[in-house]
């Protein structure tokens, strides 16, 4: 058997430490958890993969998972794209997008971890580097949190040196959406940039009545106003907003990223790599936002987005939280607004053993 070859794939739950109930304009979420796929090469090499998972699904998801360890148990884990194609093949019937993109891409992200290490190299820089860091922000301002909470996460960010942050948006009353935007740039100060996220929210008339308020307050850009698939809506809604507008991180293919840029609805693309199905999803969509001079600002998931970032020379930046921080074992570096990945092999971290809990499927 070749000594890179899987032979194992092993799924397991996590909790990030700093767990709490939250809740943005569309959801309540009561504890922050993941699923982590540990991937072991026939010579003992093993790579990992991690999912933003909540609470959602959980029979579901872990069905997801056994299909999908069928097709990368025996395979090659440089031959990604062969395994990606496998899986959308095998899953047409009932739909290879949803819950069966998910768990390819935790897969995939563990085969390039294992690959890498098997290389000896970096994951971004296997897939050659443009820089060696990218702008960062902090990420969060949770509807749930009071005026107190949401000032004290954004002062925070700007003592450790970050020089952007989100909050989001989509309260009951236009007014509490503005009072927050206030506190918010009143901590931080006019240097500091501010976005705002409403999580799909708004209707369009409400959308634009709280753009019409925030733009006094300067806001950066305005993400997810609207359902994304509202693309007529993202277009009126840009060319009368008086800012920019984001989205994407919903998106399991590039076809709202080519109706949005059809229409000249779009100003930065959010990709998701987990949505997407792994790296070669992310670089995909990379590359069309880029033809359509779109700027790419992805999703969540900062330990892969900045090293994937590294790979195209005018990625906009990734989001910062700082929920896997306390149960991996090498943090992501940010320092003065940027985040470096690991130099490194893979992708320059992995998972504490106590911290993991068996995933039985």
């Amino acid at each position: 058997m070749s000594d890179t070859k899987v032979t194992a794939v092993d799924f397991f739950e996590a909790q990030s430490p700093l767990s709490t109930p939250i809740a943005d304009a569309t959801h309540r979420i009561p504890a922050i958890k993941f699923i982590v796929a540990r991937l072991t090469l026939a010579d003992g090499t093993r790579g990992e993969g991690y999912l933003l998972a909540f609470h959602f699904n959980p029979r579901a998801i872990r069905g997801a998972l056994a299909d999908v360890r069928e097709l990368a148990v025996g395979r090659e884990v440089c031959d990604t794209k062969a395994f990606n194609t496998a899986c959308d093949e095998t899953f047409e019937y009932f739909g290879a997008n949803g819950l069966l993109r998910w768990a390819r891409g935790v897969v995939n992200i563990a085969m390039w971890d294992a690959w890498g290490r098997h290389l000896g190299r970096p994951v971004w820089q296997l897939l050659g580097a443009q820089t060696s860091s990218v702008p960062v922000y902090g990420s969060g301002g949770w509807l749930s949190y009071s005026l107190e909470e949401l000032t004290a996460e954004v002062t925070r960010y700007v003592a450790r040196g970050f020089t952007a942050v989100k909050l989001k948006v989509g309260a009951p009353e236009l007014e509490r959406d503005v009072e927050r935007i206030a506190k918010v740039r009143e901590a931080v100060g006019p240097r500091v940039h501010i976005m705002i996220d409403a999580n799909q929210g708004f209707d369009y008339p409400a959308a634009l009545a709280l753009a019409a308020r925030a733009r006094n307050y300067g806001i950066h850009w305005f993400e997810e106003p609207l359902n994304h698939t509202d693309f007529d809506g993202y277009a009126a809604l840009r060319a009368n907003a008086g800012m920019a507008l984001a989205m994407g991180e919903r998106e399991f293919d590039l076809v709202p990223l080519r109706e949005l840029a059809k229409r000249n609805a779009l100003d930065l693309w959010q990709p998701d790599i987990l949505r997407l199905g792994g790296v070669e999803g992310w670089l995909e969509s990379a590359a069309l936002a880029r033809a359509h001079h779109i700027p790419v600002l992805p999703h969540y998931y900062k330990e892969y987005d900045a090293a994937l970032c590294c790979t195209i020379p005018d990625a906009y930046g990734v989001e910062s939280f700082d929920w896997v921080d306390g149960i991996i074992d090498r943090p992501l570096r940010i320092e003065n607004g940027r985040a470096f990945p690991a130099g490194v092999p893979g992708w320059g971290f992995s998972f504490k053993d106590d911290a993991l809990k068996e995933l039985r499927l």
